[in-house]
């Protein structure tokens, strides 16, 4: 073996030419124009291929598409039938009755008594690209949108729970919306004056005060619910106006903005109070047969 092969190789190397189906490097223009020029020379697809050194199927491809190039007629894809068409509709209702919940083998049986004649992984498949289309549709419609922060603008603010030394202590963390920079502090309660004050502590550690702190439904600093609105208790707007930031809450009733509450809580559990965690995975089979043997040695 040469240098040469050797450097070239014999996999799929990034220095390889992509291939056909049948193990045949794509034409390149140059080679394109030889076929046509062969074609031209012999008058047959097979003659063509053979002097190129390709098949006679790619031949006829190339020359189709230069004529239809050369007329200007801009080439139309054929539309093929699927085998799950006729059920499409079918899926479609179940997984809108059933609030995309229902299971491709459950719905199998229904489909084969329509029509369906495919395969189950084709079925599954089709029941996938349903639910995803479902999912697409329900988030549009209830308005949900990913959120976009800005440095500064968004403080989410969520209490978590810990258990340390067997006993329970919960945790306060805030998250900026942009830099993902956490503070997490170890409380007894869930009062008004210990969120409020773990809220300022935050601000003197970050030299700074965001535009808008955003709360989960907090009973310590909600006033009321009023037309679907959080309206925030007295207390908290006067802690809000003296720091000049503007207090926000998740919607009533919104699945789809439960992400962000429970990324906040996600992280207060992950973050620095993550090393007191004492939960354990459960033990497999390999892990007690090693204890049993450091039983056994001791």
């Amino acid at each position: 073996m040469t240098d040469s092969e050797a450097l070239r190789g014999e996999g799929g190397g990034a220095n390889q030419s992509p291939s056909t189906t049948q193990g045949f490097p794509l034409k390149n223009a140059k080679e394109r124009m030889d076929v046509i020029a062969a074609y031209r020379d012999v008058g047959t697809y097979r003659g063509a291929a053979a002097m190129c050194g390709t098949t006679h199927k790619t031949v006829r491809r190339i020359i189709e598409a230069h004529q239809a190039a050369t007329e200007g007629v801009v080439p139309v894809a054929v539309v093929r039938p699927r085998n799950y068409d006729q059920v499409i509709e079918l899926v479609a209702d179940r997984v809108k009755s059933t609030s995309g919940r229902v299971s491709a083998k459950r719905l199998l049986p229904t489909a084969r008594a329509a029509g369906y004649a495919g395969s189950d992984r084709n079925f599954r498949r089709l029941v996938a690209t349903v639910k995803k289309q479902w999912r697409h549709d329900q988030a549009r419609a209830g308005g949900r949108r990913p959120a976009v922060w800005s440095p500064g603008e968004v403080l989410a603010i969520d209490w978590g729970e810990e258990v340390l030394a067997g006993r329970k202590l919960l945790v306060f963390c805030a998250v900026l919306g942009w830099s993902r920079f956490r503070f997490v502090r170890f409380a007894t309660d869930q009062q008004l004056a210990t969120t409020l004050g773990m809220l300022a502590e935050c601000f003197e550690v970050l030299s700074g005060v965001p535009k808008t702190v955003l709360a989960d439904r907090m009973g310590c600093l909600k006033g009321g619910v009023v037309a679907n609105v959080v309206v925030p208790s007295p207390d908290y707007v006067r802690f809000a106006t003296h720091y000049r930031f503007r207090p926000e809450f998740l919607p009533c009733g919104r699945s789809g903005v439960e992400g962000d509450r429970g990324t906040t809580g996600r992280l207060c559990q992950t973050g620095p109070a993550g090393a007191t965690r004492t939960r354990r995975r459960p033990l497999g089979r390999r892990d007690r047969r090693t204890q049993r043997a450091r039983a056994r040695v001791v």
